[in-house]
């Protein structure tokens, strides 16, 4: 169930040294280098409980997790990239932000044909999005002279803009 080549693995294995890591690599300490057999068997114990303990809590760690298979990496790998986000926003609001000035560039061409009169009913009709009868009605005029306002005004936006 263990690795084998652990350092649980190893100390486990060899009854007559205790088998620990160093920097440099494994080190054995036999039954030679204690003062006494009780002194070697104490710390063999400890040694085999210890590196049992860590192994067992890392195992433990280690089965609450997935494993980073080929399968789990795609789905993991297939999320946006922040950076893709990232260009894609600013994308998005210099395309709103050239939208919005060409707009502002057309209604500045625009209120320079009309008059004041035209312009202000036909952005009643067109953007406040009111019925003829309601600019009459607002203005205090007649239908009839704000459709006739309207018309002229489509037709020289026609005529000089070509809208």
């Amino acid at each position: 169930m263990f690795d084998n080549r652990s350092d649980y693995a190893q100390n486990k294995r060899d009854k007559d040294s205790i088998v620990y890591i160093s920097v440099t690599g494994p080190v054995r300490l036999t039954r030679a280098d204690f003062p006494s057999e009780a002194e070697f068997l104490k710390w063999k114990r400890w040694s085999d409980g210890d590196y049992h303990a860590a192994e067992k809590a890392g195992r433990c760690h280690s089965d609450n997790c997935l494993p980073l298979m080929a399968e789990y990496l795609d789905l993991i790998a297939s999320g946006p990239s922040v950076e893709d986000e990232l260009f894609l926003r600013l994308a998005e609001a210099e395309a709103e932000a050239e939208r919005a000035r060409t707009c502002a560039l057309q209604m500045v061409q625009i209120r320079s044909c009309l008059t004041q009169k035209q312009f202000r009913r036909l952005w009643l009709l067109c953007v406040e999005e009111m019925s003829v009868e309601a600019v009459a009605a607002a203005e205090g005029v007649t239908h009839q002279n704000v459709s006739k306002s309207i018309i002229k005004a489509r037709k020289k936006l026609q005529k000089i803009l070509g809208i």
